[in-house]
């Protein structure tokens, strides 16, 4: 078992299935690999309630899931984004929100301020979109037409406290 999440366990086996994206720049690596953070972010505390799962684009930004709280089914516990230039920001209320925003099927940006998905209307679709949106819709879910919507939404619930659990531990290494 890749997870002790069964949707992102059945989203492992097609990502294992097809060998090609099933959305632009995600792939999925071990599951809570802690490696993926910075050393300097080290802190027990920290890793602890972070879960890193995927890699979000092309150039390193990673997909974690944040324990905001003691919830024990994790695919309904907030996704944040930690951008390959720094950046953090919560972009999915929940899993199956994160799983939307990845029909899209474009790579997110992540910076100090902002995340956002963004594809030019004739840039091509992954190689195994169309698997990835068939399997989404076997589930009742569709692909997010406006990922800006989901992720003001992420923002509107989750930001304020992300923001506010997180900046003490970059004030720690010295970030904030």
């Amino acid at each position: 078992m890749y997870s002790p999440i069964p949707i992102l366990n059945e989203l492992k086996d097609l990502y294992d299935s097809k060998g090609d994206f099933l959305a632009e720049g995600f792939e999925l690596y071990g599951y809570d690999d802690k490696g993926h953070f910075p050393q300097e972010l080290s802190d027990p505390q920290f890793l602890s309630r972070l879960i890193p799962f995927a890699q979000a684009n092309g150039t390193g930004t990673l997909y974690a899931i944040w324990r905001s709280s003691d919830e024990t089914d994790l695919a309904l516990l907030p996704v944040v984004a930690f951008g390959d230039e720094g950046g953090e920001e919560v972009v999915a209320r929940d899993f199956r929100d994160l799983l939307r925003l990845l029909g899209y099927d474009a790579e997110i940006t992540v910076d100090h301020d902002s995340a956002y998905y963004f594809r030019e209307e004739d840039d091509d679709h992954s190689g195994s979109h169309a698997a990835f949106v068939e399997w989404l819709r076997e589930r009742g879910l569709t692909p997010a037409e406006d990922p800006d919507a989901l992720v003001a939404a992420a923002q509107e619930v989750h930001g304020e406290r992300f923001r506010a659990w997180i900046t003490p531990f970059y004030e720690q290494v010295g970030w904030a």
